[in-house]
C-alpha cells in the first residue's frame, strides 16, 4: 500500500521561530543579546549603578569583553551584571561542588567516658570534640559502666552535661543523657557557624539593596550643536 507524503517540517508555520530558543532554555541566565528589554538596571563592580538603555549597557559590557547577564529578571526594571559568564558559572559550579563533598565527609564521632574519667583526659578528649564538630561532624559522648559501677549513674550524667557545658560554643545538645544497656549516652550535633561577610560580600549586599529602589532613567546626552559661545 502506496504511503502518503512525509509532513514537511520547514513549512510556513516554523517561521518565524527565534533561533536561539534552545540555547536561551539551556542557560540559567540570559545573557547579552537575549535580554530583550529596552532598559535594565546595571550592579557590580567598576559601573556606576543605575538604570541604563540596554543597548548602552550591551556596549558597556562589549568594550570591557564582558558579558551582559541578567541575575533578577523579575526586577523592574531586570537587575543586570557585567561579568565573565563562563568564569561566573566554573566558579559556581566549583563551590557547589565544595559544598557536596564536604556534605559527604559529614561522620558521627564517638567519644568514651568512664564513671571515674579524670581532669585530664576529660580535657583531652574535650579538645577532640570541639575539633570534630568544628569539621562539621556529629560526636557521640558515652559512660561505659562495667560491672558494680552501674550503681554510679549519676556520676555518669553529670561527666556528660559537663561536656555539654565545654563545647557549648560549638555543639549543641540533641537531647538529655539516656541510658542504652550499661551506656549512658549523649549525642551533640555541631553549631551552623554564621559566616562573616567580607568587604566584597558586604559591598555586593549593598548594592543589591540599591537595585531594590526606584530610580530614574539615565536622561540620554543631548546632541552638541556647533561650538558653545566664548566668554567675552
Amino acid at each position: 500500500m502506496p504511503q502518503g507524503p512525509r509532513p514537511s517540517f520547514n513549512s510556513s508555520n516554523n517561521r518565524g521561530r527565534n533561533p536561539n530558543f534552545r540555547r536561551e532554555q539551556q542557560q540559567e541566565h540570559r545573557t547579552n543579546r537575549m535580554i530583550r528589554v529596552p532598559e535594565v538596571r546595571l550592579v557590580g563592580e567598576n559601573i556606576e549603578v543605575g538604570v541604563y538603555r540596554t543597548e548602552e549597557a550591551l556596549r558597556m559590557a562589549e568594550e570591557q569583553g564582558l558579558d551582559l547577564v541578567e541575575i533578577s529578571p523579575n526586577a523592574v526594571p531586570p537587575v543586570c551584571r557585567i561579568i565573565d559568564y563562563n568564569k561566573f558559572l566554573y566558579e559556581k559550579k566549583k563551590k557547589e561542588k565544595e559544598m557536596k563533598a564536604k556534605a559527604h565527609k559529614s561522620e558521627v564521632k564517638e567519644i568514651r567516658f568512664t564513671p571515674n574519667t579524670d581532669d585530664h583526659d576529660f580535657d583531652f578528649k574535650a579538645k577532640h570534640a570541639e575539633k570534630f564538630l568544628k569539621d562539621g561532624n556529629k560526636v557521640k559522648t558515652y559512660v561505659q559502666f562495667k560491672g558494680r559501677a552501674i550503681m554510679f549513674k549519676e556520676r555518669g550524667e553529670l561527666i556528660l552535661l559537663k561536656f555539654a557545658e565545654r563545647l557549648a560554643e560549638v555543639g549543641a545538645l540533641e537531647g538529655m543523657p539516656t541510658m542504652e544497656g550499661k551506656r549512658m549516652i549523649a549525642i551533640f550535633a555541631p553549631k551552623s557557624a554564621k559566616k562573616k561577610m567580607d568587604t566584597k560580600e558586604q559591598k555586593e549586599e549593598r548594592v543589591q539593596q540599591q537595585a531594590r529602589e526606584p530610580r530614574e532613567p539615565r536622561p540620554a546626552a543631548a546632541p552638541s550643536e556647533g561650538k558653545p559661545e566664548q566668554q567675552a
